[in-house]
């Protein structure tokens, strides 16, 4: 049986043991010493190379069934002009948003709610692709839905391939002035500690709509249109710290 003094001791030189513990944790922790942070980046132009044009149309009317039935002929006729000239890549088809919500009789209520005048709906026809040829022709050939929206941007393909391009120059300049700094301090080199590399994506470019209205008339050759794609400008920056050496 061990002596009460003993136990003792061994008790309180367990807490004086946990207090050193906690008083080393609660010590601040020394700031890093020779530690730059640094930035750097690299910017290209590409000219954009993926045009989007975006068709739409309203229908009205007192019955959801019949607006609901003229929205799908519009767009049925239409998605069928655009397959013809579909190509993977080239010019793909997709249909956008379809939806039909009701009017609302103004000061007219039934059953405590307000009347129903009638029944609006829209749909959307998206194009969109690389040809930019076949989709300014294919515009002129649809007739049951006008253009909404037009636009230019960089395909996935371009813009990966931009963003390797200017990611090794920004990445390239990072470290050259990493090595600068380090010299200007006095020291031998560096060493990473931590980077953040990220790219600007560039935005869809809208390109203004015509002045004069598109139309076909019977026989007569359906109407281009006219587009201007304009460049993209790519920027890659790189951000971190280094030790200096």
């Amino acid at each position: 049986m061990r002596h009460p003094t003993a136990i003792l001791r061994r008790g309180l030189a367990c807490a004086t043991l946990a207090a050193a513990a906690a008083a080393a944790a609660a010590q601040p922790a020394t700031p890093p010493q020779n530690v730059v942070t640094l930035a750097a980046s690299a910017t290209v132009e590409v000219n954009r190379d993926w045009l989007t044009v975006t068709f739409s149309t309203n229908r009205d009317g007192s019955d959801a069934n019949q607006v609901q039935a003229a929205l799908r002929t519009a767009l049925d006729t239409a998605l069928a002009e655009a397959r013809k000239a579909a190509r993977p890549g080239q010019l793909e088809v997709q249909t956008g948003g379809f939806s039909i919500y009701p009017r609302y009789a103004s000061g007219k209520f039934s059953s405590g709610v307000p009347a129903i005048a009638g029944w609006t709906g829209s749909v959307e026809l998206i194009v969109q692709g690389r040809d930019v040829a076949a989709i300014s022709q294919l515009v002129g050939r649809i007739q049951t839905l006008s253009i909404a929206r037009v636009g230019y941007t960089l395909s996935r393909e371009a813009r990966e391939k931009v963003e390797g391009e200017v990611t090794a120059q920004a990445i390239e300049r990072y470290r050259a002035r990493a090595e600068a700094v380090a010299r200007q301090f006095g020291f031998a080199g560096y060493t990473l500690r931590e980077v953040t590399v990220n790219s600007d994506i560039p935005m869809p470019q809208p390109v203004p709509m015509l002045a004069r209205a598109m139309s076909v008339t019977a026989g007569a050759q359906p109407e281009a249109l006219p587009t201007e794609a304009g460049k993209a400008t790519v920027t890659v920056n790189v951000s971190g710290s280094v030790q200096l050496k």
